[in-house]
């Protein structure tokens, strides 16, 4: 009797530790074919309202990294990455008959666009008599655990958080196999790894300012974990440094390798309740948790209300909202740092140099562009797909639908005081004089509000503006003015999570 094969799908989920379907593909087969597919779809498509290329460079740098490492731990093992480019759909029917396999074997997603192409996958495989078996690669907690349906998940964080973190265990993480039973005798090439141009991506140039020197793939995942947690210490204080702006350990950072799934959130917890159990547990250790939960809160809203979270007025119920604009220009400024107000231009500058901007950042651009922009809020969610490192589907469109009040806890007026809250955060304007070097030379009082200055001390100071520096299109006395208006709130910090 010949050798089973099982090919198993490698999608977000790069990474041979906690990976269900490599598990499940080794307890069924003799023999395993692992996949990786470079769909064109994603990596050549753009978005439907900016145009936008989906994928933007920052990005596509890392999964291209991600999927090298991957294939050099499976070689490591006995094993290799068949690597292809084109239609899921197409290549796996074609790469099962190769092998003679029986199953394909990948983790579910669940957004309309990987839908798709999975019920391709499946129809396909099953016209020639395979089958396709799901697991799941995303979650710190198994659906299955929670102490209710997908389809009744609360709709407010809070709510969700209570609930499971009483009643629901988070289960160990699978270890990665020592070896791998590669299929052998069926003469499939392995192929090469494309590079960013065969994309018609241009390398993205390195800048001394990133937060970290990203780089993809489970390897340097488990590098940044270690440093973080016991290397480091810097977990003892994540709760207190979370909302800082300039260096690599204000924040965990893990959330690039947790969207491309070189992390599973399984083994990130399981890391800090080990160093909890060595150091001590506090306020700072549990928060990083927390911050797992808000993933799993937004996939499992994902998966709840489906393509409504991509839709203008989310799930709300309400549609009593703004008449959003579609205004190229002010995006345009928005997106390329030049709005006039220092805070949002610095923070709008490092996403694009780097594809990485604090939480706190995200908050504020986001408020900015939906609140005083009054511009539609799609606008904004798709720009950050397409740019940034740690862009995860449904943690991305469902923040967004957070400060837009179409989503979670909707409320119409989270608002965030821009110049509030740059002088909470960047109290000696570093991190704007970081990206905003043409404000360099301004004094602290004014370096988050030049407008201000009247025109000679502007001209003493070097500044021109709408020459060297752009006339802003909210002028700081707003902010000034209004300081924090009754029914408005001055966000603090929960509207957007990345991650970690």
């Amino acid at each position: 009797m010949g050798k089973r094969a099982a090919i198993v799908w490698f999608r977000r989920d790069l990474r041979l530790h906690d990976n269900e379907a490599l598990t499940d593909a080794m307890k069924h087969g003799d023999e395993v074919l692992p996949v990786y597919i470079f769909d064109p779809r994603e990596w050549r498509g753009t978005l439907p309202l900016t145009g936008l290329p989906k994928i933007g460079p920052h990005r596509a740098r890392f999964i291209l990294e991600s999927v090298a490492d991957l294939r050099d731990n499976l070689r490591r093992r006995g094993g290799d990455l068949i690597i292809r480019t084109g239609h899921p759909e197409d290549i796996l029917p074609e790469l099962s008959k190769q092998c003679q396999g029986s199953w394909v074997f990948c983790n579910r997603e669940r957004t309309s666009e990987e839908l798709r192409v999975q019920n391709a996958v499946e129809q396909n495989l099953w016209a020639i008599g395979r089958e396709v078996y799901y697991s799941r690669g995303k979650l710190l907690y198994y659906t299955s655990d929670l102490p209710f349906p997908i389809t009744q998940t609360p709709d407010g964080f809070t709510q969700f958080r209570k609930e499971t973190e009483r009643l629901t265990p988070v289960r160990d993480p699978l270890p990665a196999p020592g070896s791998l039973p590669m299929v052998e005798g069926a003469g499939i090439d392995p192929g090469e790894l494309p590079q960013l141009a065969d994309f018609g991506v241009l390398p993205p140039p390195a800048d001394e300012r990133s937060a970290i020197d990203w780089h993809g793939g489970e390897t340097s995942g488990f590098d940044r974990l270690a440093y973080y947690l016991f290397d480091s210490h810097a977990i003892a204080t994540y709760k207190e440094t979370r909302n800082g702006l300039i260096g690599g350990d204000y924040s965990t950072k893990f959330s690039a390798w947790l969207a491309q799934g070189c992390l599973s959130p399984k083994r990130i917890y399981a890391e800090v309740r080990a160093y909890e159990a060595k150091n001590g547990a506090n306020d700072s250790t549990y928060w990083v948790i927390y911050e797992l939960l808000w993933r799993d809160f937004f996939r499992l809203m994902g998966k709840k209300h489906g393509d409504r979270i991509f839709q203008k007025y989310g799930f709300s119920e309400s549609t009593d909202h703004p008449d959003w604009k579609k205004n190229p220009d002010l995006l345009q400024r928005w997106i390329d740092g030049q709005t006039g107000t220092p805070f949002i231009d610095a923070n709008m500058r490092e996403i694009a140099r780097t594809g990485f901007m604090s939480n706190r950042g995200r908050q504020n651009v986001a408020s900015y562009l939906v609140k005083d922009l009054e511009l539609d809020w799609r606008l904004g969610a798709e720009y950050f797909e397409h740019m940034l490192i740690d862009y995860d589907v449904t943690s991305n469109w469902c923040n967004w639908n957070y400060v837009a009040g179409v989503g979670s806890d909707p409320r119409d007026n989270r608002y965030f005081n821009i110049l509030n809250q740059a002088e909470r955060y960047d109290p000696e304007g570093a991190y704007v004089k970081l990206w905003c070097p043409e404000l360099r030379e301004l004094p602290v009082e004014y370096v988050h509000q030049p407008d201000t200055l009247d025109e000679a001390d502007r001209s003493a100071h070097g500044l021109r503006l709408g020459a060297n520096y752009p006339t802003p299109l909210v002028p700081s006395k707003r902010w000034k003015d209004q300081s924090a208006p009754s029914g408005r709130r001055r966000g603090r910090g929960r509207a957007s999570r990345s991650a970690v």
